[in-house]
């Protein structure tokens, strides 16, 4: 039995070092990985892993994803194949996360280490500048979650813009973890961010579709709308929980949860099959109205969820981030406009943040919470 290794991970510049090492020999055939925040205790057998990754839950209770070397390898080498060659990387995501954890293998296998943007006291656009400062190298890279990009952006406008000056010394900003709103990826590249949207999870060894168009070696498949991956970034599975590795890794592919559709001959991820509100018969996507919500002047963020209804099975419903004086009214019209009386939200609810869950996903269950508390 091969058990990993779990390595304590707490966002400081000494503990990614310590993670480094240990995902160096394990990248050399040594002992897999496990980084985390608390010790799991005994895990089971980790296979031929050279990480352990824990995924965030979003579709029941977490699993430990079983990511091979030559998986960590083909991401990180198509990776930088796509971005115009290896560069040095700023961690600044958790490196209990699996975006975290492969700038840390990008690094390795370029030679290098990562600048490490110390996370202990939360993410500040100040502390990012600081640590891009310390990035040396003609190729700069960095990955971020959207609500990362949007501190900075919004740090920027408050007249502090010292994290929009060293984002704009960057070659590539990838960006992922969640779904990246139109607008915000428009505001960042208007301000001269070399935005690069991605689209992965643990299973694929972290993002495999850059801008809509997979990695080379990737694969993408549609079946009945569900999005299904394969090619070389894929897990093993997940560790101990044959049954649901079977029902979610065949034939060398990967059958997600997510739905998605071909734009232009790239993929559009128009948001998870189980988050589907189905409304007096009719099938409405929370990804779709969101986009037009997010879409329109006042509207900083919105997450769209279906709550139970007697008469309707379910209703649309909005929580919504808006600018000072800014009103729902005009967005909730413009979605009838753009999809159709039925996906318009009827009950709507601004708040000051949208809840959100491991790295920067927002929290569906926690805004139903919302409307059922009146909180």
């Amino acid at each position: 039995m091969v058990r990993p290794t779990f390595v304590p991970v707490d966002g400081s510049p000494a503990a990614i070092e310590a993670l480094a090492r240990a995902l160096e020999a394990a990248l050399d055939g040594g002992p897999a990985v496990l980084p985390g925040t608390r010790d799991p205790g005994e895990v089971g057998d980790a296979g031929r892993a050279a990480l352990v990754i824990a995924t965030s839950g979003s579709t029941g209770r977490p699993k430990r994803v079983l990511l091979p070397a030559a998986a960590l390898r083909a991401s990180a080498e198509a990776t930088a194949t796509r971005l115009g060659g290896p560069g040095r990387w700023l961690l600044a995501l958790p490196a209990e996360h699996i975006a975290g954890a492969q700038v840390v293998v990008r690094s390795l296998l370029a030679g290098t280490r990562p600048v490490v943007q110390d996370l202990r006291g939360g993410f500040r656009p100040d502390d990012f500048a600081a640590a891009a400062e310390r990035l040396g190298g003609e190729r700069r890279y960095t990955s971020l979650v959207p609500t990362q990009l949007a501190r900075i952006l919004d740090a920027a406008d408050a007249g502090a813009d010292a994290g929009l000056r060293a984002l704009r010394g960057f070659s590539a900003v990838l960006v992922g973890g969640a779904a990246l709103p139109a607008p915000l990826r428009e505001r960042a590249r208007a301000a001269g961010v070399a935005v690069v949207t991605t689209y992965g999870m643990s299973e694929t060894a972290g993002g495999c579709v850059y801008d809509g168009v997979p990695l080379d070696g990737v694969t993408v498949e549609l079946e009945d709308g569900r999005i299904v991956l394969g090619g070389p970034t894929l897990a093993d599975g997940y560790l101990g929980m044959p049954e649901e590795t079977a029902a979610a890794f065949a034939g060398g592919r990967f059958r997600t949860s997510d739905l998605g559709r071909w734009v232009n001959g790239r993929l559009a991820v128009l948001g998870r099959a189980d988050d589907v509100i189905i409304t007096g018969g009719e099938k409405v996507a929370p990804a779709a109205v969101e986009d037009v919500l997010t879409a329109q002047p006042g509207v900083r963020a919105a997450c769209v969820v279906g709550l139970p209804d007697a008469e309707w099975g379910q209703v649309v419903a909005a929580a919504l981030v808006l600018d000072p004086g800014a009103t729902p009214d005009a967005a909730t019209a413009a979605v009838r406009a753009a999809l159709g009386r039925h996906a318009v939200p009827r009950r709507v609810r601004v708040v000051p943040d949208i809840p959100q869950r491991g790295i920067g996903k927002p929290d569906r269950a926690a805004v139903v919470d919302l409307f059922h508390s009146g909180g």
